[in-house]
């Protein structure tokens, strides 16, 4: 595995190459940008942000939302992955910011992971996102590419993941990182087997992986 030091400049390096990139979900409220994230579990962002803006003209709010009936929502949001258990979450979720917090969308991990559909990932990408909270959250992308440059060990799990960069990086840095290492899982990580990568970066942490483990 590379040392911390080493995965700072990794991910360093990967923002130079990346240039600036930010959230790619497509919302105008934080309550609309929860239900974004919840639909885009298991679903690209792309998909997601074809459908939000026919839900969110039709159901722009908490009452309005938690009021729709679920075979509508499910018409509209069909072409994204697991979308039954999407439209009950998401009235869910609905009702529950409107009725119990006043349409106000938690500002805590806890808070968010309360409501339907919304796991620790979730969370994590509404308060970095929203309202600029050090979380850090880690999806497929970012997990593929941590393994692949050898922050984690290939078996680690996600909560792994993010202890990992977030107990390397200044809190300041989450979130550039967070779009960043998506971006770059997105360009990079799985594309070619390890002897036909063209990545220089991959490359390079490859070789100061194998420098690490000879002095070991």
């Amino acid at each position: 595995m590379l040392k911390d030091k080493q995965i700072v400049w990794a991910i360093h390096e990967m923002e130079e190459d990346i240039g600036p990139v930010g959230p790619s979900l497509d919302s105008r409220t934080p309550f609309q940008y929860l239900i974004s994230v919840i639909l885009s579990a298991q679903a690209t962002d792309v998909s997601v942000n074809k459908v939000t803006p026919t839900l969110f003209a039709k159901y722009p709010n908490p009452a309005d939302l938690m009021a729709a009936n679920v075979n509508d929502v499910e018409l509209i949001i069909k072409s994204v992955g697991l979308f039954h258990n999407k439209a009950k979450n998401i009235i869910k979720t609905a009702r529950i910011v409107h009725e119990e917090l006043n349409d106000v969308v938690p500002t805590d991990r806890k808070g968010i992971m309360a409501l339907p559909g919304a796991g620790r990932k979730t969370a994590n990408v509404v308060l970095s996102d929203v309202f600029g909270e050090p979380t850090f959250a880690v999806d497929t992308h970012v997990s593929a590419i941590s393994k692949r440059l050898h922050f984690v060990e290939q078996t680690a799990s996600p909560l792994q993941v993010e202890k990992k960069i977030v107990g390397v990086l200044a809190p300041e840095e989450l979130h550039r990182a967070h779009h960043t290492m998506i971006e770059y899982g997105r360009m990079y990580s799985m594309k070619l087997s390890p002897d036909k990568e063209v990545c220089q970066l991959i490359i390079d942490c490859d070789k100061l992986n194998e420098e690490n483990e000879a002095e070991i």
